[in-house]
């Protein structure tokens, strides 16, 4: 739906500037998504991590005319003479009443979805069982905050006969906007969690906040099992009436009477208004039996039969509920996204890959199926996809199926069609890429997980699977903190933690970080390599490592003036002047760094020359993560402090002082300075609680051969593995050449299999672990999880007496990294 720029100052109550004529389409809040400028609406938005005003200049140069803005930029009549400008006090705020607006125009079921755990996986099964009959539109991926729901519902148009979607809450007080965005007619309250509970007085709090969204629901589905839920839903008093699910209240509206498990399929009875039924899923574990009694609920109150139900339920599919990026032979790298197949998500993909592709020379390669159950005519369909394909000039498309092939004209690009995965496999097509970025997208019925096979290296089923959109939580959660001027410093030294520093580079880049550190310099050498241009610090440089230093543009720490001559004579040698440096000052580690009582001869020393210049001076906290120590850390600060201003003051331009580390940065705001450095926060471990705050990786392996074991025999080398019963012993592979710690194994550590602790048996080897599933039903080929979502790093470190950095970085190279976003 098309808005003319009048209509929507009206709506949002802004101030025009500027009488260009305009419709608008588009909603844009990243100027990096921008793909239709002529009919896009920029919101200049302040978050934590940028000033959306920054980026008008660039937008307007790249054909936007339309803006919502705070503050108007200087001289707009001369230089954006063709711009219109609506000034509002909060241009988020714009956004959010801008939808709500458009959101008005629909008289149609709206479902909306909250919780802690399962949103999103309740969301798109209720998308999968009714959308055959229904024309639904439902929020993309996991679009559930402040910015994603109005973005969500902007996609509402004529055609929509339900929406779906789902909101999130990180604090007290953000549901209402969402509530008045949504104004959903049926209400799911899934499950309760610890997300985020540290914004929280206690979970009954959250929860009653969480409930907002449904204040004026016709009907809310929800678990009375949940004691806490339960209790807050019947004194909020905020639905007409309940649907309540339960599988111990045979009074419950909807009585799940029984959970049969059979091998990879569950059985669940229910009863419901006197009537019984059944249903299958493909899945044993318990979330995904919780999501699925939700999904029931709606479809009853719905009124689908428990035929179609069934039905449904049958074929429910697993939900990657993510865009993953991995490295994939002849050097490609493979965006594989077989999460949605509508034009929505497709959108969002072209997106991510013209941002990777960005970075390098490499080129673009779409392969797209067809697009089912659009609800729209081929023609217009096919037209809009293309449009949003041809805006992206990939250098080279291809196109999966018989309706795409049929409208093969509107691709204006190099392009290729076949009728079928196996044509386009038996073509040969696949063996030209090298060195592309791939954009794999395609419905699950035409199999793309073949051409994924083909174009990758798959040749270890161990995985680490890195949720690069987690990494951004994080960034932003400790930004929160900080106050808007303040810099900040990444560590992406040793491969980003195990993670892999390329990837997390270039999410981190994007996200406008000020500084990247690396330990040596080879691993700021790699990335440059790779397309990274972001500032990069290397704080432990090697002497012979400074004329590469130079040549890629690599700032190095000083902590001596045996290295700071060095730094200075190579410098030299190059002829190169007033070349970045950052000096460590020693207040207190005695590990690295300049003393005190050294400070007027550094001095001396940097103004006797011009090859190099402080650009920061540091140092690092030793204990700023234990109270124990806050005297010691405030010592600390007091030596760095009067150390760092006598440096500073001795120096015409501005020389960034940071001291405070991943804690520092929660506990010591007072410390924050001109900048800070985060690390293992970065990577989902707050170091004060040693509790995940959004988990980044998850290390995933799968069962290889299952044995049944009696109680006289052993498992393993030496014979370490004694049994006391029957047993079933699964082997994994995944052993301490993979960074599996050894002394995990003989029952001191354990892994998850669905989601139940299997422990090590005998002795863990070079490639290969025994753990006991006896009371676990799995099957070979099923997944394990060696620590991450559900197990967390710190539980291991915790058993192996050691800190959750060892295992990171243990993780080794012969483990595939997956990168994904949620």
């Amino acid at each position: 739906m098309k808005y003319k720029i009048e209509e929507i100052v009206t709506l949002t109550g802004a101030r025009r500037y500027g009488h260009a004529e305009a419709e608008v389409e588009w909603l844009l809040t990243d100027s990096r998504s921008l793909v239709y400028p002529e009919t896009s609406l920029f919101f200049a938005i302040k978050t934590a991590s940028g000033d959306g005003h920054d980026f008008i200049q660039e937008l307007y140069q790249r054909g936007v005319r339309n803006f919502v803005v705070t503050s108007l930029p200087q001289n707009r009549e001369t230089v954006y003479p063709d711009a219109n400008f609506l000034q509002i006090p909060s241009a988020l705020k714009a956004l959010q009443r801008l939808a709500e607006r458009h959101r008005e125009q629909y008289d149609i079921p709206v479902i909306g979805i909250t919780g802690s755990n399962g949103k999103t996986m309740v969301k798109e099964w209720l998308n999968q069982l009714l959308s055959p009959t229904t024309k639904t539109t439902r929020s993309p991926r996991s679009y559930n905050s402040q910015t994603g729901v109005p973005l969500s519902v902007w996609l509402l148009d004529e055609t929509t006969q339900l929406g779906i979607f789902e909101a999130g809450i990180s604090q007290p007080g953000e549901m209402e906007a969402l509530r008045d965005i949504i104004q959903p007619t049926i209400g799911v309250m899934v499950s309760l969690g610890s997300a985020h509970q540290e914004n929280f007085g206690s979970m009954e709090e959250k929860c009653r906040e969480k409930l907002r969204l449904f204040k004026d629901c016709e009907i809310l589905v929800y678990c009375s099992d949940d004691e806490i839920t339960d209790r807050c839903v019947k004194l909020g008093k905020i639905s007409h009436r309940l649907l309540s699910w339960s599988k111990i209240d045979a009074n419950a509206p909807l009585f799940i009477r029984n959970i049969n498990k059979k091998g990879v399929e569950t059985e669940i009875k229910y009863t419901y208004n006197g009537k019984t039924g059944r249903y299958t899923i493909p899945f044993v574990d318990d979330a995904s039996i919780n999501d699925s009694i939700h999904c029931l609920a709606v479809c009853l109150y719905l009124k689908k039969t428990p035929d179609e139900i069934a039905k449904g339920m049958q074929s429910l599919e697993p939900l990657a509920m993510r865009l993953e990026v991995t490295q994939g032979i002849n050097n490609c790298t493979i965006i594989n996204d077989t999460y949605n197949s509508d034009v929505n998500s497709l959108d969002i993909a072209l997106d991510f890959m013209n941002r990777r592709a960005a970075e390098t020379s490499n080129r673009k390669i779409v392969i797209l199926s067809d697009i089912l159950q659009s609800g729209m005519e081929s023609g217009e369909l096919y037209s809009k996809v293309a449009e949003m394909v041809n805006s992206r000039k990939p250098q080279l498309f291809i196109g999966v199926g018989k309706e795409i092939g049929k409208n093969s004209n509107y691709f204006k690009i190099s392009s290729k069609f076949f009728n079928t995965t196996e044509e386009l496999i038996e073509s040969g097509e696949l063996n030209g890429i090298s060195g592309d970025t791939v954009l794999l997208k395609g419905a699950r019925k035409f199999g793309f997980e073949r051409i994924y096979d083909l174009l990758t290296k798959k040749v270890h089923e161990t995985t680490l699977n890195v949720n690069l959109g987690a990494i951004v939580e994080n960034l932003n959660h400790y930004r929160s903190f900080m106050k808007h001027e303040t810099k900040i410093v990444c560590m992406v030294k040793a491969s980003a933690y195990g993670s892999g520093a390329l990837e997390v580079s270039r999410t981190l880049q994007e996200h406008g970080v000020d500084y990247l550190a690396v330990a040596v310099a080879d691993e700021g050498v790699a990335l440059r390599n790779a397309g990274i241009t972001a500032n990069i610090m290397v704080m432990n440089p090697e002497m012979t490592a400074f004329r590469t230093m130079l040549q890629y543009n690599l700032e190095p720490e000083i902590y001596s003036f045996r290295i700071l001559d060095a730094m200075i004579r190579e410098a030299k040698r190059e002829g190169v002047t007033h070349y970045p440096i950052h000096v460590k000052i020693d207040s207190g580690m005695h590990r690295l760094g300049f003393l005190p009582g050294e400070i007027d001869e550094l001095i001396s020393r940097l103004k006797a020359q011009n090859a190099v210049v402080p650009r920061s001076v540091f140092s690092h906290f030793v204990g700023s993560d234990g109270e124990m120590f806050n005297d010691f850390t405030k010592k600390q600060f007091d030596v760095y402090n009067e150390a760092s201003l006598k440096l500073q003051k001795s120096f015409p331009d501005k020389i960034l002082r940071h001291i405070c580390n991943t804690a520092g940065i929660e506990r010591f705001p007072e410390y924050h300075l001109d900048m800070v450095r985060l690390g293992l926060g970065l990577y989902g471990i707050d170091p004060f609680t040693n509790k995940t705050i959004h988990n980044v990786a998850t290390l995933r392996t799968t069962i290889l051969q299952i044995h049944d074991v009696k109680k006289e025999d052993t498992v393993g080398y030496s014979r370490k593995g004694q049994l006391t019963r029957d047993s079933r012993i699964a082997a994994i592979p995944i052993g301490y050449a993979d960074g599996l710690d050894r002394h995990l194994g003989c029952g001191n550590g354990y892994c998850l299999v669905n989601n139940k602790k299997a422990p090590y048996v005998g002795n863990i080897c070079m490639d290969v672990a025994m753990i006991d599933v006896t009371d676990i039903p799995c099957k070979e080929g099923d997944s394990v999880e060696i620590f991450g979502d559900n197990l967390p790093v710190t539980a291991l470190s915790d058993i192996l007496g050691t800190i959750p950095y060892e295992i990171l970085t243990s993780v080794s190279e012969r483990v595939k990294r997956i990168y994904y976003k949620d």
